[in-house]
Order: C-alpha cells, then sequence, then structure tokens
C-alpha cells in the first residue's frame, strides 16, 4: 500500500501532526508545496483553521488533486474554535471526485492562550491510533 502525507502549516500545528502520521505510516511528510508525483492508495491531508478557514495553498493542492491519482484521502485537522476544521477539505475534495474517508481526525489547535500547548502529547497518542486503524485496514 502507498501512502503520502501532505500538510499546510502556519505556525507549526499541522506539520508535527504530519510528523505523527509518517511515523506510523512509515513515508515522509511534505508541505502542498510539493505536487503529489504518480499515485497513492492513501494520501494524508494536514490543515488548521485560520481565520475560519483553511489555507488557500491546500485548498489549491486539493484543486490539482485528480480522482485517478488517488484511492482514498484521509483528513486530519486541528483548531482553536471550529469545530469541524476538515470540512472545507472534505467539500473541495468530493466536488474535485475524490473518494474521502468518512472518518476524520480533528483535535484542538492553540490560538494564543486559547487551548495553549495543543496539539498535545496526548493529541498525538490518539492520532497515531487513528493512523494505525486506517493504516491496518
Amino acid at each position: 500500500m502507498t501512502t503520502a502525507i501532505r500538510y499546510y502549516s502556519k505556525f507549526g500545528h499541522s506539520e508535527k501532526l504530519a510528523q505523527a502520521i509518517g511515523e506510523v505510516a512509515k513515508t515522509t511528510p511534505a508541505s502542498v508545496a510539493t505536487p503529489l508525483e504518480g499515485n497513492v492508495d492513501i494520501l494524508y491531508l494536514v490543515a488548521g483553521i485560520f481565520l475560519g478557514k483553511v489555507n488557500k495553498d491546500m485548498i489549491q493542492f486539493i484543486r490539482n488533486l485528480k480522482p485517478e491519482q488517488v484511492g482514498k484521502v484521509v483528513l486530519v485537522g486541528s483548531s482553536a474554535l471550529i469545530q469541524d476544521p476538515v470540512k472545507e477539505m472534505r467539500e473541495a475534495l468530493q466536488e474535485g471526485g475524490i473518494a474521502v474517508y468518512e472518518r476524520a481526525f480533528t483535535c484542538k489547535g492553540a490560538m494564543g492562550p486559547v487551548h495553549s500547548g495543543h496539539p498535545n502529547s496526548e493529541d498525538i497518542d490518539v492520532l497515531k491510533l487513528f493512523v494505525a486503524s486506517i493504516q491496518g485496514e
């Protein structure tokens, strides 16, 4: 099974999550500035919410994906205020005809003093269990 990880990280939270995914999936994450080359069975996309939206670079990366490149996409996100930080990514993927896992992983992300320290070690441990369950399917 081939796996890839792409992330957009403004403050390092999403990169931290992507690194944890990489440890379990045994692959090196890359930013969305790195195009997806070839085809993959599973693509993890990791992003946070800033000012109520997913960064435009992540959305552009999604719009450049072709359905034949990806078996399924797994969404991972963090946010200090928004309850579902993966919703915008899911909608963009579905508009492009790209299959998305129903299950997604979300956790708190810090925004100044709000949820300071998140994603924390507990968040990372739960993420690793989530990824292991996906990789084991």
